[in-house]
């Protein structure tokens, strides 16, 4: 792209927004500012356009995002046919494995959830579509980490904060990267409770007719009703039968 044709107001606009989250729902300007790395008198201007837009609230000291910024995800849910399609094939799946189902698609160094057919609850916090996760730690991360080249994904992985989220969770990116290497020869990836204490998961990529990878589906389950070492027995073959079916309808 030519420098000319880069909006820089709109780019820090949007870099202010990504500085919210669930940790962070209220901020200042000031600690805006040091999260956007954005000189205070940009963030304020920033923050004072999206709250005369109806984007956030302002009592004066803090900012807050408004529901309306949702219409923001809305409309990528609502351009792409994928999450429509895949979402009754979730469905069938979480039906018959007797457990939470989802699909996601990679955005830089997090996954971001499209689908969710949920059975029950097996994460401290709740997932739906638009949710994200550390990609080097979620099932569904790895199986589109391992759909990439080498380079790439090693790239993806050094621009990640690999941090443990429990005990067992691998974070040496040279470990990560062999990972990759068996979850693309074999086609799956299963997570022992890396993300979170007590949930396993296992998930596959799904390619269009073309055979390009679009997505990820896994299979999420409490480690004390299923631990990873079943997973593949009890979940697999449902994966591929629904990875195979989605083949098939993908463009």
């Amino acid at each position: 792209m030519r420098e000319s044709d880069f909006v820089s107001g709109f780019a820090r606009g949007l870099k202010v927004i990504e500085a919210f989250g669930e940790a962070r729902p209220k901020l200042t300007i000031a600690e805006a500012a040091k999260l956007t790395e954005l000189d205070r008198a940009t963030v304020r201007r920033c923050l004072l356009t999206l709250a005369d837009l109806g984007y956030a609230d302002y009592d004066g000291k803090f900012f807050a995002l408004t529901p309306k910024v949702l219409r923001l995800g809305h409309a990528y849910l609502s351009a792409t046919p994928l999450p429509l399609v895949i979402q009754p094939y979730l469905d069938q799946l979480s039906e018959k494995a007797g457990q939470s189902a989802s699909a996601s698609v990679l955005d830089g160094t997090e996954i971001v959830y499209i689908a969710r057919a949920a059975q029950k609850r097996v994460m401290s916090i709740n997932l739906s579509p638009g949710s994200r996760l550390p990609a080097y730690c979620a099932s569904m991360g790895r199986a589109l980490l391992a759909s990439l080249p080498e380079a790439e994904a090693r790239s993806i992985l050094d621009r990640s904060e690999l941090k443990a989220n429990t005990p067992v969770t691998k974070t040496e990116p040279d470990f990560l990267m062999a990972e990759l290497r068996l979850v693309r020869a074999q086609g799956y990836a299963v997570i022992d409770q890396e993300l979170e204490l007590g949930l396993c998961s296992i998930a596959v990529p799904v390619e269009n007719d073309r055979g390009r990878v679009m997505a990820a589906i896994n299979i999420g389950a409490p480690a004390a009703h299923v631990p990873a070492a079943d997973m593949v027995q009890r979940y697999l073959s449902l994966l591929k039968d629904t990875q195979k079916a989605l083949r098939l309808v993908l463009r």
